[in-house]
Order: C-alpha cells, then structure tokens, then sequence
C-alpha cells in the first residue's frame, strides 16, 4: 500500500472518529445543559421570573451586542465585567449584610472571622443547593435571594439605563446611558443575568460541582478548582511530551530527498491570465479596505480603555459605543481575511488548468458583490440592533445575535453560507476536468477542493441555534465555528494552497508535497477537531467535555515543536535561485506565519489551555494575547503572504517597491510584539494573580483595572499599536500604488531572464 494511501486512510480515520466522538458529547451537551425553566419562584409562592422574561433576557443582551459587552461564562469583551462573575458575587455579598444585620446588627465586613465563617457556609448551603424541579420545571428560591435579585435589578437597571451615580462606573464599563432604553427589557435581561449566573453555583444533580465547573472562581460562595481539574492539566502536559517526542523521532526517522533541479525562470511568468483571474483583483482592493476599516475600529475599541465614553474628547460613545467598534473590529478581522484567501483560490483554480469554464468571470464578479452587501449590510444591522432600533426578532435576523466572531443576524448568515457554496462551485468547475486527467498533481487538487468544500460546509454550524437556544448549546455550535472554521480548516486550505503555491513555482515535487499536507491535515486534525472541547470547560457542558478537550487540546501545540524546521525550510527556498527574490516578501509572509504559529498559537496558546489554567484566566485579557497573536500573526499573515503570491502574478512586469514592503512587515511584526508585551500581557497575568487571590469578579472589577498602573499598562499599548497600524497603512498603500508602478522596459526583462538563467 502506497504512503499516500495510508495517509488518505488515516485522514478518513480521523475525521470520521473525532467527529462521531463531538456528535455524541454534543447530544450530551443538549441532555444536561443547565435547565432554562418556566418559573423562577419564592417559597412563598411569588413568581420572579418567567421563562419567557429569561428567554427574551438573553435576546435583550445580544441586541446590545452580547459578548461585545463584558462577558457571559468568560466568553466575550474584557472591559466591562464578566455578567455571571459580577452578579454572582454582588449577590453574596447582599446577602451575607442583609443576614449579619438581621443576625448580630453589623455589617458583615465588621463580623469576628468565626460568625464570618458562619454565614459563608450557610450562603454556600443555600445558594449550591439545586433547587430546580423537574417535573415542575421550575426553580424555587428563598424570600431573602429574591431580595437580593430585586436589589440587583435596580443595580443593573442604573448601570444599562441612566442612574447619574453610575456615570464613572459606566465610564469604566464603556457602557452608553441608555444602553437599554426601556424597564421591560431591563427586567428581562435581569432574568437572563440570574439564570446564567444561577448555573454557576448550582451544583448539577448527582454532583459536587456547578453546572459550569465551579468557575467562576470565588471562594465566598464555594466555587473553587476541583481535583478534576488538576488531574486533567496534568495528564495533558504529559500527553503534550509523549506527543512532542514522537514527533520529533518521526522527523528524525525521515530521510533526506535528493535535491530537486529548480527552474532556471519562473515558471508562474508563462501561465495564462485569464478574464476571470485578472477579476479577483479587486478582491484584493477590497482587503485593502476593510484592513483600514478594521485597524480604525481596532484603534477606537483601544482608546475606549481609556476613556470610556469618548475618544479624546468627542463624544464618540453616543453614536459609535464600544460594543459596536468592537464588533466591527473582530468581524472586519475575519472578512478581510477571509476574503484574501478566498480570493487567492479564485485566482489559483482557473490557473491550473489555463482557461475559464463559461461564465467563470460573471460568477466571480457576482461574488463579488454579494461580499460588500453582507459586509456593509451586516454592518449596519448591528449598529441598529445595538441602537435598540429593532425588535428582538428583527435583532436576531439582521441586527446583532451577541455571539463573539459570529455576531452576523441570521439574514447575513444564511446569506454568506450560500456565498461559500457558490465560492465553492467556481472553485470545482475549473479543477475537475484537470483532477480527471489523472495528473501528479490529482491528490493534492483533491485535498485542495476538500479543504475548500469544508470552509463552505463547516460555516454551516453557525445556523445550528436559534433565537432563544438555551446557552450551553448555543456556545456548542458556536464554537463549530470559531474554533473547527476559522482555526481548522481554514488551516487546513492555507497548508494546501502553500504547498501548492511552491509546487507550482517549481520549488518542491508534487508527491513530495501532498504526502507533506496530507500528513500534516492528520496530525493537525488529530488533536484540532476535539481540541474544540477546550473552549468549552465551564459553559454548562458534562465533565467529560474537560478531559476530552484537555487531552487533544495538547495534541495541538504538538506539531509547532517543529516549526523552526519549516521557518528555516521555507527561508532555505526564498534563496533557492535568483529569480526567487520577486517572491521574498510573500515567503517571509509564510516565514512569519510559522513564527506567529509556534508563539501566538503554540505558547500563548497553551498558556491557557489547561484547565487548571483557564479555570483563573477565562476572559482576562490572557486570551486576547493569544487572540491577537494568533488571528493576526497566523491567518492575518498567511492571508497577506497569499495576496502578495497573487498580485505577484498579476503585476509580473511591474517594479516592486521593495523598501516599503520591507518598512511594512517589519513594522507589522514589530507593533504586535510590542502591543502584547507592554501591554495586554502584562494586564492579563495582573489579572492572573488577582484572579487566584481573590477571584474573578476582582479580576475583571473597576477597581482592580482602573489602577493607576492598570492606566498606564493601556497607555503603553499605544506604542505598538501605532507601528503596527503604520505597518499595515504602509502595506495597503503598497498594494493601492501597483496599478501605477513603472514597468520593467523589454530589453531589462530579457536581460534579467538571462541573468536568470545564467545563475
């Protein structure tokens, strides 16, 4: 049986067990998600919440913009509290004054330690106890908690409306007044409040622990690390060293290829550009567009950590909150991403064989359109929906569903689900007449469409809830996207195109390098498909979902202990031959991307995927170090690294202004190190310690990161942030400039394709 066979038989192999093993733990998921019930009741009878009011509470939230706001659970922004952390610890402490005074007729902070220690233990009887009635469904509470959420609803009434007391704490929040304009929504989402953080103490039938794990952690109400969660961090580290030296004995294992004869021209110089190729051109503008866009919100939602309700002085927040350049910021990062790699295989399928199926170049330009109306359409529906200018069910279809990264309404959903299929088709039509030719190139072009065929299908899972999904399940799906779509195959394309681009270009063999992405999609999916789960610890999921996701979490940073081999690989063909030095820029790109790789994705990474770890520093600022490091620096320079093997092509006789790419990747590179090391990863190891010290409602309070040194740590991010945004203006003006670059004169272009051959 040949290597590629096995290979492809592994690849079969995993795919169809890791997703057999997500199906079942997801139908655990949907079983014992924390219970939405019909009423919230007193014992004496009185109805505090009704199902509906949760339901429509959690519809309230998303359509200020959900995890753009704070965080629920740990997932969403970092400047305003986490909801479920804040409320839960609020309530205690009411409850724990309204018990001291009616008890000794103190307040609780002046009680001896010992009748402390008393009413701590009586809050943690009563507020662990799983009152929730199956038969009922409904959840029953004491008189004495009911107060405490009547208390709290005023509270957060204050906070989402306009109580002038709270004018600095909203500040701090970046919160607008009115941010929630009516008291009916207001008690909703009070609801949708109580229900989340309810989950986060009550303990799960049969069990000792919350439904979400004990997190978040505060030892006031009993939420502390469990031994499951050592044990698990444990067993994954040592599963991440068996891992790392099997990897490293396989490598050593292979032998050494003979040295493949490289063309003496480039070989892309002779390819036909055909109609719809030179189309995908402004696929390439638009990047440019939506980079700027993107760097501008990134820059707003920044400053607004500093000042909360404006932007040096103007009154941004009352047309543009946090919420919405937020948004802006991380769903622009996706699209224009995105749209370079989907670009790029616009440009590569017609290519390979030289010519346009018919209609080829209408089918691009169609794209092409449908791509800025979802863009700026869903643009505008979430600036409606967080201006509480829509009703929920409108919010829910074309204004803001809440979620981080898929923050899109259902409409622009569905309507980019349907985009990917026709990206899709115009990927096939071009290929399959060259896959039956049966060619050397025929596997990798398989696995080209395959990982192609799997962006179009896997964006799918963010069609799998509903506008009142119960949350647990919701995080489920939502993580399909996030985490196998855009952190999965999307790898995946990108390990296929690279491979491709350097065949292509006559740099490696063709059986070379589909043996190589065929044998790094297994081990990549090996751990990455149920490395899911590790998103997933403490959002209401069975235990189980911890150690699966512990386990193959590891699995993932496994393949990165090499990555020096590929930065010094990729380097080795950038001086392969001299005519190689056109394409520089796009592999130093790919170079980066193998340093970002082992950094962003491997060590910032891994420095909150055990559970023991994230149980301390889910929603500190940790994961935006990794976010930042690994959405940027891996997907962001990949799809900059594809642009520029793309326009390479299409301006194949234009002089490049090398200098100011050169001053752009750098100061690219630069900025990014700088914005995480002064700045965000320092305030998330801050955030660390007083996460373990005191919990994480202190982590994420104001008066934990408005701190005079808190100030000055966000100041200091300016820095980084400015080269880095030079960097990328300095990229998008290169790119704007190409149309009017000099081109080289016949005679310097032969005299050059002779020095060529002479080298």
């Amino acid at each position: 049986m040949s290597k590629e066979r096995k290979l492809w038989i592994a690849f079969l192999l995993v795919i169809s067990v890791s997703f057999a093993i997500l199906g079942y733990y997801g139908f655990e998921i949907y079983q014992k998600a924390p219970p939405m019930p019909a009423k919230i009741v007193t014992t004496e009878g009185e109805v505090v919440f009704d199902g509906q009011d949760i339901k429509d509470g959690q519809n309230v939230w998303q359509s200020m913009g959900g995890q753009e706001v704070g965080s629920i659970w740990g997932h969403g922004a970092y400047q305003a509290p986490d909801w479920t952390a804040d409320w839960l610890h609020r309530e205690a402490l009411f409850i724990l004054n309204e018990w001291s005074q009616e008890d000794y007729a103190v307040a609780y902070d002046n009680l001896e330690s010992e009748k402390q220690a008393l009413l701590e233990r009586r809050l943690q009887l009563e507020l662990r106890e799983n009152t929730y009635d199956e038969a009922s469904d409904i959840i029953t509470i004491s008189p004495m908690r009911a107060k405490a959420v009547a208390h709290l609803s005023d509270y957060y009434s204050g906070l989402f409306m306009e109580n002038p007391e709270l004018d600095e704490l909203r500040n701090f929040y970046a919160i607008p007044k009115n941010s929630i304009k009516d008291d009916e929504r207001m008690h909703q989402m009070a609801g949708f409040f109580f229900w989340a953080t309810w989950a986060t103490v009550t303990e799960r039938p049969g069990s000792e622990v919350s439904y979400t794990h004990n997190w978040p952690p505060d030892d006031l109400v009993g939420n502390k690390a469990t031994g499951d969660l050592l044990i698990w961090t444990g067993f994954s580290i040592i599963l991440l060293l068996i891992g790392i030296g099997i990897m490293v004995f396989y490598h050593a294992k292979m032998k050494e290829e003979e040295e493949l004869e490289r063309p003496v021209k480039d070989p892309l110089m002779d390819q036909t550009i055909t109609p719809s190729m030179l189309a995908v051109k402004k696929y390439m503008w638009i990047v440019c567009v939506l980079i700027l866009i993107q760097v501008t919100f990134g820059v707003v939602t920044a400053h607004y950590g500093v000042e909360g309700d404006g932007f040096y002085g103007l009154d941004l927040a009352d047309i543009l909150p946090y919420s919405i350049s937020r948004t802006w910021h991380v769903q622009l990062g996706i699209l224009w991403i995105a749209t370079a790699w989907l670009g790029t295989g616009l440009y590569i399928a017609p290519a390979v064989s030289g010519k346009d199926p018919k209609f080829q170049k209408l089918g691009v330009n169609f794209l092409f359109v449908c791509l800025l109306i979802i863009v700026f359409g869903s643009m505008a529906g979430q600036w409606m929906g967080i201006m509480q200018k829509l009703g929920l069910a409108e919010n829910f279809w074309f204004g803001h569903q809440g979620y981080e990264y898929v923050d899109l309404g259902r409409f622009w959903q569905i309507f980019l689900f349907v985009g990917l299929f026709v990206w899709l088709a115009l990927m096939v039509r071009p290929l399959i007449p060259v896959i039956k030719q049966r060619t050397s190139e025929r596997n990798l072009l398989i696995m080209f469409l395959v990982s192609s065929a799997a962006i179009a299908l896997f964006y799918g899972a963010g069609l799998m809830w509903g506008r009142q999904t119960n949350l647990a399940i919701a995080e489920y799906w939502r993580w399909w996207v996030v985490h196998l779509w855009v952190e999965g195959f999307f790898e995946v394309f990108a390990t296929v195109v690279s491979a491709f681009l350097f065949v292509r270009l006559g740099l490696l063999r063709t059986k070379t390098a589909t043996l190589s992405v065929l044998l790094a999609t297994v081990i990549f999916l090996s751990g990455g498909i149920l490395g899911t789960f590790h998103h997933l610890y403490f959002s209401g999921t069975p235990t189980a979902v911890m150690a699966l996701g512990a386990t193959f979490s590891a699995l993932e940073v496994v393949p990165l202990v090499l990555i020096g081999y590929e930065v010094y690989e990729n380097y080795q063909l950038s001086r392969a031959t001299a005519w190689l030095k056109d394409y520089k820029w796009p592999i130093y790109c790919l170079i980066a991307v193998a340093f970002w790789n082992f950094l962003g994705a491997g060590i910032f990474g891994f420095i909150i995927n055990p559970p023991i770890a994230l149980y301390y520093m889910q929603g500190l600022n940790t994961t935006a170090v990794h976010a930042h490091t690994a959405l940027f620096g891996v997907y962001g320079f990949l799809g900059i690294g594809l642009m520029l093997f793309v326009l390479r092509s299409l301006f194949r006789v234009q002089v490049w202004n090398d200098k100011l790419l050169s001053f752009s990747f750098w100061s690219i590179n630069i900025g990014l190190i700088l914005m995480v090391l002064l700045s965000i990863l320092p305030i998330g190891l801050l955030q660390t310690v007083a996460s373990v010290n005191e919990g994480m409602w202190y982590a994420r309070s104001a008066d934990f990161m408005q701190q005079p040194g808190m100030d000055t740590l966000r100041w200091l991010r300016a820095i980084g942030d400015t080269i880095f945004a030079i960097g990328l203006f300095a990229f998008v003006w290169f790119v704007f400039s190409l149309d009017s670059r000099k081109k080289l004169p016949k005679d310097k272009k032969k005299t050059l394709e002779k020095e060529y051959q002479e080298a």
